[in-house]
């Protein structure tokens, strides 16, 4: 049984961490190059809507499911005999919570200050809205999305390790 636990847990670790890592790489490589390429209340207002869509019950599930079902992981490979796979789980641990310092410390104030903006008429109030978020906001979700995918590499490779 704890092995059944632990093999299921450390899946859905590896699974909601991959999704996770994959909606980041997203926007790096797709969704901000070609917003970038958009107008000023283009981007204000898309990045606006997107900031308020993303906050749902199946992005809560990757965003903090990952950290919980990490943990669970940890603890139930912890309780067992067989511990190879645990320095994978503890480095995917401390790298997902990386992702979350990265989130809440930089991607969630930013995207904050840009809805508390608006959406002003003036032009030259759009541009200085838009230059106090994209090229910040780029380099905090570019960080997420290395620390997010090595995470997942750690828990891909606690699996494999588990495993054999």
């Amino acid at each position: 049984m704890l092995r059944a636990l632990q093999s299921v847990s450390l899946m859905a670790a590896t699974l909601t961490t991959g999704l996770s890592a994959g909606l980041y790489y997203g926007f790096t490589f797709a969704v901000m190059p070609g917003l970038r390429r958009a107008s000023d209340r283009t981007f204000v207002e898309t990045m606006q809507k997107i900031n308020d869509a993303i906050l749902n019950g199946w992005f809560m599930l990757l965003f903090m499911g990952s950290l919980l079902f990490i943990l669970a992981a940890g603890g139930l490979h912890l309780a067992g005999d067989r511990h190879v796979a645990v320095p994978w789980i503890v480095a995917g641990l401390v790298l997902y919570v990386a992702v979350l310092a990265i989130t809440i410390a930089g991607n969630v104030p930013l995207n904050d200050a840009l809805v508390a903006g608006g959406l002003p008429d003036d032009a030259s109030r759009l541009a200085e809205l838009r230059a106090d978020f994209e090229d910040t906001w780029n380099r905090w979700n570019g960080l997420r999305t290395a620390a997010n995918t090595a995470a997942f590499a750690s828990l891909a490779w606690a699996l494999v390790r588990h495993s054999a």
